[in-house]
Protein backbone atom coordinates (compact mmCIF):
# COMPACT_ATOMS: atom_id res chain seq x y z
CA UNK A 1 0.00 0.00 0.00
CA UNK A 2 1.30 3.44 -0.86
CA UNK A 3 1.23 6.40 1.45
CA UNK A 4 -0.98 9.34 0.60
CA UNK A 5 0.04 12.97 0.97
CA UNK A 6 -2.13 13.13 4.12
CA UNK A 7 -0.26 10.11 5.51
CA UNK A 8 3.10 11.75 4.81
CA UNK A 9 2.01 15.02 6.45
CA UNK A 10 0.70 13.07 9.46
CA UNK A 11 4.02 11.21 9.86
CA UNK A 12 6.00 14.46 9.69
CA UNK A 13 3.80 16.05 12.37
CA UNK A 14 3.96 12.91 14.48
CA UNK A 15 7.76 12.92 14.33
CA UNK A 16 7.83 16.54 15.48
CA UNK A 17 5.49 15.84 18.42
CA UNK A 18 7.43 12.70 19.39
CA UNK A 19 10.72 14.62 19.35
CA UNK A 20 9.19 17.24 21.64
CA UNK A 21 7.97 14.41 23.93
CA UNK A 22 4.31 15.37 23.53
CA UNK A 23 3.48 11.93 22.10
CA UNK A 24 5.11 8.50 22.21
CA UNK A 25 4.54 5.06 20.74
CA UNK A 26 4.23 2.02 23.00
CA UNK A 27 3.80 -1.67 22.35
CA UNK A 28 0.55 -3.03 23.75
CA UNK A 29 1.09 -6.72 24.55
CA UNK A 30 -1.44 -9.26 23.42
CA UNK A 31 -1.90 -11.83 20.74
CA UNK A 32 -1.15 -10.17 18.42
CA UNK A 33 0.56 -7.18 19.99
CA UNK A 34 -0.06 -3.74 18.55
CA UNK A 35 1.29 -0.20 18.81
CA UNK A 36 -0.57 2.58 20.57
CA UNK A 37 -0.03 6.32 20.60
CA UNK A 38 0.43 7.75 24.10
CA UNK A 39 0.46 11.30 25.33
CA UNK A 40 -1.88 14.18 25.86
CA UNK A 41 -4.31 14.82 23.05
CA UNK A 42 -4.66 18.47 23.98
CA UNK A 43 -5.05 21.57 21.88
CA UNK A 44 -1.44 21.40 20.69
CA UNK A 45 -2.02 17.96 19.10
CA UNK A 46 -5.37 19.06 17.67
CA UNK A 47 -3.75 22.11 16.02
CA UNK A 48 -0.77 20.11 14.73
CA UNK A 49 -2.86 17.42 13.03
CA UNK A 50 -5.98 19.51 12.27
CA UNK A 51 -8.20 16.55 13.07
CA UNK A 52 -10.11 15.14 15.99
CA UNK A 53 -8.58 12.90 18.63
CA UNK A 54 -10.37 9.96 17.03
CA UNK A 55 -8.98 10.94 13.63
CA UNK A 56 -5.44 10.96 15.02
CA UNK A 57 -6.00 7.52 16.56
CA UNK A 58 -7.46 6.13 13.33
CA UNK A 59 -4.64 7.42 11.12
CA UNK A 60 -2.01 6.16 13.58
CA UNK A 61 -3.67 2.71 13.67
CA UNK A 62 -3.96 2.64 9.88
CA UNK A 63 -0.33 3.63 9.26
CA UNK A 64 1.44 1.71 12.00
CA UNK A 65 -0.65 -1.36 12.81
CA UNK A 66 -1.96 -2.00 9.32
CA UNK A 67 0.36 -0.53 6.68
CA UNK A 68 3.76 -0.70 8.42
CA UNK A 69 3.28 -4.08 10.10
CA UNK A 70 1.69 -5.55 6.94
CA UNK A 71 4.74 -4.53 4.93
CA UNK A 72 6.93 -6.56 7.28
CA UNK A 73 4.50 -9.48 7.13
CA UNK A 74 4.87 -9.44 3.34
CA UNK A 75 8.68 -9.36 3.61
CA UNK A 76 8.63 -12.29 6.06
CA UNK A 77 6.34 -14.30 3.78
CA UNK A 78 8.48 -13.69 0.69
CA UNK A 79 11.71 -14.43 2.55
CA UNK A 80 10.29 -17.63 4.01
CA UNK A 81 9.47 -18.81 0.50
CA UNK A 82 12.58 -17.56 -1.34
CA UNK A 83 15.17 -16.85 1.35
CA UNK A 84 16.89 -13.54 1.84
CA UNK A 85 18.84 -13.45 -1.44
CA UNK A 86 16.32 -10.99 -2.98
CA UNK A 87 16.50 -8.52 -0.08
CA UNK A 88 19.43 -6.53 -1.45
CA UNK A 89 17.67 -6.15 -4.81
CA UNK A 90 14.48 -4.95 -3.10
CA UNK A 91 16.38 -2.46 -0.95
CA UNK A 92 18.24 -1.09 -3.97
CA UNK A 93 15.04 -0.73 -6.02
CA UNK A 94 13.20 0.97 -3.15
CA UNK A 95 16.06 3.45 -2.67
CA UNK A 96 16.06 4.21 -6.41
CA UNK A 97 12.28 4.77 -6.38
CA UNK A 98 12.58 7.04 -3.36
CA UNK A 99 15.30 9.07 -5.05
CA UNK A 100 13.20 9.39 -8.23
CA UNK A 101 10.21 10.57 -6.18
CA UNK A 102 12.35 13.18 -4.43
CA UNK A 103 13.70 14.34 -7.79
CA UNK A 104 10.18 14.55 -9.20
CA UNK A 105 9.06 16.67 -6.25
CA UNK A 106 11.88 19.13 -6.90
CA UNK A 107 11.55 19.33 -10.69
CA UNK A 108 7.81 18.91 -11.05
CA UNK A 109 6.09 16.28 -13.16
CA UNK A 110 8.14 14.75 -15.95
CA UNK A 111 7.82 11.67 -18.08
CA UNK A 112 9.39 8.49 -16.71
CA UNK A 113 11.43 8.36 -19.92
CA UNK A 114 12.91 11.78 -19.15
CA UNK A 115 13.72 10.76 -15.57
CA UNK A 116 15.28 7.47 -16.73
CA UNK A 117 17.43 9.37 -19.22
CA UNK A 118 18.87 11.59 -16.46
CA UNK A 119 16.98 14.62 -17.68
CA UNK A 120 17.57 14.15 -21.39
CA UNK A 121 14.60 13.78 -23.67
CA UNK A 122 14.37 10.14 -24.64
CA UNK A 123 12.40 9.04 -27.66
CA UNK A 124 9.11 7.49 -26.66
CA UNK A 125 8.67 4.05 -28.19
CA UNK A 126 5.89 3.98 -30.84
CA UNK A 127 3.78 1.57 -28.79
CA UNK A 128 3.79 4.07 -25.86
CA UNK A 129 2.37 7.08 -27.71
Amino acid sequence: MKLTEKDKAFLEQLKTLMESKDLSVELKPGRPSHMVLRGTYGEKVHRAFRMSRQGVRWRFWHLFNETYVSAFETVLFVEKAFGTQLREHAIRISKERYALRQEALQTGFQSAYVLAGKGEAVAVPPDRR
